[in-house]
């Protein structure tokens, strides 16, 4: 099979040191970019269906759910499987809870996310693997959580994308008084892979043949293309914004937004201007992090929507507030749906309305399954983005008030596109490298995700098959690792082979990506949120301990990298770092984790002595301090460990007190550097077009011995 597709060939005729005559292009030419465009929004619009269908769950819109299905659709639900479109809307206004719009009090916190999505070879139908997640609660005390994979299939029906088939593994149950446990509190299996190890780093495949007749102009497909690359974009903003949050970096938060930016919170108020913006973040507590503070914001389901004239986007998702201080003895939820509003200005995209809508605020003890309080009355609603992505309608819920749908400030100006002149030839290879760094957007993602699948199941193998050749691997508390051989060999050296059954598992969600693509489209820069919902079995007569209690454990894999190798999107690099927060057991959550002392909480993996790391983490320095088997004083929650970035700021370049832009072995090992190995470094902060631009002094990266 051809592994590099046309746009990557493409890229490199367009580095090559030779002059192109000015000529036109061939109207085949301009449909087998045509054909890639195609390709790259199918594999976005599948992402969304999924998304959206996450969201009109939230506000319990059961028909809408089942028209993102095709006529004769299947749905597999464990045991059960349903048949056909209607007889799925009636199996979803069941779970939903049987009431268009929810009724008052009542919440459905769906979270489907990891996407690893897979095009079929002639574009047609595609595959995808999510994790899933519910947090619901019928406004009167009763409560549901449950946990699994879906492995779902989408069909091209008849020019829109729908979903042709769901199949849902259920892995964990319960509800908010005792917490989850394994489903039917049983040994768990492993659930079949859509995809292999090289298809994890091809979303979309090459296609075959000659391209059909498009009708396309190369103007059409430039705008097609800047739309897609300004989402990610956005994109990135949107999950930056949510980091800072988690670290109350207001400061930061402020940076993102536009000179006259708004920020309204329904039933508090609206907050304007870079003050108001900064009053509005400290109604939570003032800039930084205090021992035992949480501020927990991980987003879901969030849809990117382009404006007309690609000046302006709308991103809406959810936000699971994970929120408490133990010096004061408080924890609690949130459920936000966030809409926000972004511009393109002076170059830079920006926020420009932030709107937030708490659904449900909840004390940990209470739960949320009698409703807790909102600041969002019931019978109003934040308006949707986009249309129904498969019927067109305008989604309104009867008796349910739109919220958000008119803005706060006047819009941005739509400006008509300028004539594209020049040679057509240059035009073209252009329009190709910009939709692989698009293309590379969404091959990053699904590497990233299968990560996190692998070695959820222990596939050691497959997990050190989805590295580069030269990659390398951070093991926890250890060190790095050189090569696949190497990291393969770590985890089985730690962990031993997979089981075929086991007791309990602390699942690996990587979502909310930061991903800075190169301006070749080669290589990326890759920051995702760990965050760790565990299940066990629920073992009689014992309550509460550490092997069979639910809870969370969150972190950051903060400084990966990722690169196409050989037509493949492999991980080059890859650190992690943890506990951010944990809890020890579901009853008293996070806020009840006692403090140990340094030396209580320091020492190493027992790996160190079982296969010793290329690169131990004591050598790290300054980059590996306060960190388990790093350098300095130790921190564990509920102390507050450092927060390192890759990046900048977005908007402003504010250079970050924790800066590391580079791998973390790359700049201690110059051979582990993208630069030394025939790629170039992705931007670091404000870009354009994935060239940084430099807006703040640079700052030196200092390396010390940690001594």
């Amino acid at each position: 099979m051809r592994r590099v597709s046309s746009w990557i060939a493409a890229i490199v005729l367009a580095l090559a040191p030779t002059g192109l005559a000015a000529q036109d292009v061939s109207q085949a030419q301009v449909d087998a970019l045509a054909r890639d465009v195609s390709r790259v929004e199918s594999i976005r619009d599948v992402k969304d269906l999924q998304r959206f269908y996450a969201q009109y769950a939230q506000f319990g819109l059961w028909q809408e759910m089942a028209d993102l299905f095709t006529q004769d659709a299947e749905f597999i639900w464990g045991d059960r499987t349903i048949t056909g479109k209607a007889a799925i809307a009636a199996f979803l206004r069941e779970r939903v809870g049987g009431v268009r719009g929810l009724t008052p009090g009542a919440v459905f916190g769906e979270m489907i996310e990891e996407p690893l999505v897979n095009l079929s070879v002639d574009g047609l139908t595609a595959e995808s693997r999510w994790m899933g997640l519910l947090m619901a609660g019928d406004g009167q005390g009763g409560s549901t959580i449950e946990g699994g994979i879906y492995e779902n299939d989408y069909a091209l029906d008849g020019g829109v994308w729908k979903i042709s088939r769901s199949h849902y593994f259920p892995q964990y149950e319960g509800n908010y008084e005792e917490g989850w446990a394994n489903y039917r509190n049983e040994e768990l299996r492993m659930f079949p892979f859509h995809f292999t190890v090289d298809e994890s780093g091809i979303p979309i495949p090459p296609a075959e043949g000659d391209a059909p007749a498009s009708g396309a102009t190369l103007a059409e497909l430039e705008n097609r293309i800047a739309a897609m690359n300004a989402e990610d974009t956005v994109r990135n903003l949107q999950n930056a914004y949510g980091y800072y949050v988690d670290r109350k970096m207001w400061t930061d938060v402020v940076d993102l937004f536009t000179a006259d930016g708004v920020v309204e919170i329904a039933g508090v108020g609206t907050f304007s201007g870079p003050d108001g913006i900064r009053e509005a973040m400290e109604r939570i507590g003032p800039e930084g992090l205090r021992m035992g503070d949480t501020n927990e914001y991980p987003s879901f389901d969030t849809v990117v929507t382009m404006q007309p004239g690609n000046r302006e986007a709308y991103a809406r998702g959810f936000a699971l507030g994970m929120l408490g201080d133990r010096t004061e003895g408080t924890a609690g939820w949130e459920f936000q749906i966030f809409r926000n509003r972004f511009v393109l200005d002076g170059g830079i995209w920006k926020i420009r309305e932030m709107r937030l809508y708490p659904l449900v605020e909840a004390t940990y003890e209470d739960g949320w399954g009698a409703g807790g309080t909102s600041h969002l009355a019931h019978g109003g609603f934040p308006a949707f983005t986009e249309p129904h992505p498969v019927t067109g309608a305008h989604v309104t819920i009867d008796g349910f008030t739109e919220l958000g749908a008119t803005p706060l400030l006047d819009a941005a100006p739509v400006r008509k596109m300028a004539p594209v002149v020049g040679n057509e030839t240059a035009r073209l290879l252009d329009a190709e490298r910009r939709l692989a760094r698009s293309w590379a957007y969404d091959g990053v993602v699904n590497v990233s995700s299968a990560y996190g699948y692998y070695i959820d199941e222990f596939h050691w193998l497959e997990m050190a098959s989805i590295f580069a050749e030269n990659g390398n691997k951070h093991s926890p508390f250890a060190g790095f690792y050189l090569g696949r051989d190497r990291v393969q060999a770590a985890a089985t050296t730690m962990w031993g082979d997979p089981p075929e059954l086991r007791s309990g598992i602390s699942f690996h969600w990587r979502f909310q990506p930061v991903i800075h693509v190169s301006h070749d489209g080669r290589s990326a820069n890759l920051r995702t949120r760990l965050w760790q919902p565990r299940t066990g079995m629920r073992r009689e007569g014992v309550e509460n301990d550490a092997l069979s209690s639910p809870g969370f454990n969150s972190g950051m894999y903060p400084n990966d990298q990722a690169v196409i190798e050989d037509g493949i999107w492999r991980l080059w690099s890859l650190t992690i770092d943890e506990h951010y927060m944990t809890s020890a057991n579901w009853k008293t959550g996070w806020a009840g984790v006692e403090p140990v002392s340094s030396e209580e909480a320091a020492g190493q993996s027992p790996l160190v002595e079982r296969l010793p790391p290329d690169i131990l983490m004591g050598e790290l320095g300054r980059r590996a301090e306060h960190f388990r088997g790093g350098t300095g004083e130790t921190i564990q929650w509920p102390g507050i460990l450092p927060m390192w970035f890759h990046y900048k700021n977005p908007v402003s370049g504010r250079v970050p007190e924790l800066y590391w832009p580079d791998s973390v072995p790359g700049l201690g090992l110059p051979e582990a550097r993208l630069v030394s190995n025939g790629y170039q470094m992705p931007p670091n902060g404000p870009e354009q077009d994935g060239i940084h631009i430099e807006l703040t002094p640079p700052e030196a990266i200092v390396m010390d011995s940690g001594d």
